[in-house]
């Protein structure tokens, strides 16, 4: 590898190996700053600005005082656009285009599904239906039936139900 000697700051700037990106590992934070993130990925501030303006994934969060707020994902992003770009020799519309396929791939891709009860649910859905079914019958007969005057009404047929299966409650005359 080669070093490059900055012209403004005369440093001595070495780029980050290809294994590194592969090997950087990301702080247990919930938010980084500019600073961080540039030194996880190896590379200056307005870099990452730059690739802002160039790949609209990269969407840092503002603080109220407008410092960028980078989460998790946002450096997993920097470090996979570092990749694209130093790595593996991308341009920058190269790199556009292949998280546009990755996307559309990602969005070809059925979602997994949650695992449905299959044993005798057939069945027991009948049964489960048939009893609503009923139950739903014997509401409508009680609401059909008009109130005479004076006559008690009762608002919760379940009750009603229950009461005329047992024994007379405590307040009944």
């Amino acid at each position: 590898m080669t070093k490059q000697s900055s012209s403004k700051t005369g440093k001595i700037l070495s780029p980050m190996s290809h294994a590194s990106v592969a090997d950087t590992t990301i702080p247990d934070k919930l938010y980084f700053r500019i600073g961080d993130v540039a030194k996880l990925c190896g590379v200056e501030a307005y870099v990452l600005r730059f690739w802002e303006t160039e790949f609209p994934q990269l969407k840092p969060n503002k603080s109220g005082t407008g410092q960028r707020l980078y989460r998790r994902r946002d450096v997993e992003l920097a470090l996979r656009i570092k990749q694209l770009l130093y790595a593996d020799g991308y341009t920058i519309a190269g790199a556009r285009q292949v998280f546009t396929v990755e996307s559309r791939e990602a969005k070809k891709t059925p979602q997994a599904q949650l695992p449905l009860k299959r044993a005798n649910s057939q069945a027991s859905a009948d049964k489960q239906l048939l009893k609503l079914r009923s139950e739903l019958q014997e509401i409508l007969g009680l609401l059909s039936q008009p109130v005479r005057s004076g006559q008690k009404v009762e608002k919760n047929p379940a009750i009603k139900r229950a009461r005329k299966a047992s024994e007379p409650g405590l307040f009944d005359a």
